[in-house]
């Protein structure tokens, strides 16, 4: 996909309303420093729209990004080694569990792991609420540059079994510093949302 233009549309805390989008939306989840506000940044080819942060539990809001006034990447709190009260992180799981349940354009929800370390309890716990409410999640294996090519095979075998994913469950390996998974999440996304209209441009 062209990014024409992108921008931060809305900002969603404990006690905000979700907005009613009439576009579809793509929801991404993970641990903190997992990688997400890098993989939003490469998905719409910004440095520094999402921020990145090597402090864990940098995002506590829902963040909703128009790419093209055709789709919305959300990214959602990350969960996990936050130094924050337990009542503060029941409030952010309240929060997810209220946008996945209350979204009406919620096409698909990604979930990141690490792809250098075996998924851990809170990534198994995250990805079984996800099936809980209704999603089959879609796997990003971030940090991909981190690791030597062979040794992917294995560790996309440590994410499945670590997970217990579904039959048939896509996973993704991605670089935020190469953008090798780029083109395949996009093309993932468009398919998701199928029913929108989306531009045929391809990326140069």
């Amino acid at each position: 996909m062209v990014i024409r233009q992108v921008n931060l549309e809305t900002v969603c805390g404990i006690t905000s309303v979700l907005p009613k989008n009439s576009k579809a939306e793509v929801a991404f989840a993970g641990k903190s420093n997992v990688g997400k506000s890098s993989l939003i940044n490469g998905l719409v080819n910004r440095k520094a729209l999402a921020r990145t942060s090597s402090q864990p539990g940098k995002t506590q809001t829902i963040n909703f990004y128009n790419v093209n006034d055709e789709v919305y990447l959300v990214d959602l709190p990350g969960y996990g080694y936050a130094k924050v009260s337990q009542s503060e992180k029941e409030k952010w799981g309240k929060l997810i569990e209220k946008y996945l349940n209350g979204s009406s354009q919620l096409r698909a929800v990604f979930l990141l792991i690490d792809i250098r370390h075996e998924p851990g309890a809170n990534d198994k716990m995250m990805y079984e609420w996800i099936c809980h409410n209704g999603y089959q999640p879609i796997i990003i294996a971030t940090k991909l540059d981190k690791i030597k090519r062979s040794q992917l095979q294995k560790q996309l075998k440590l994410i499945r079994q670590g997970l217990n994913v579904l039959p048939g469950t896509q996973i993704i390996p991605f670089s935020a510093e190469t953008k090798q998974g780029r083109d395949e999440i996009w093309t993932t996304i468009e398919q998701l949302c199928c029913g929108e209209t989306f531009s045929d441009d391809k990326e140069k």
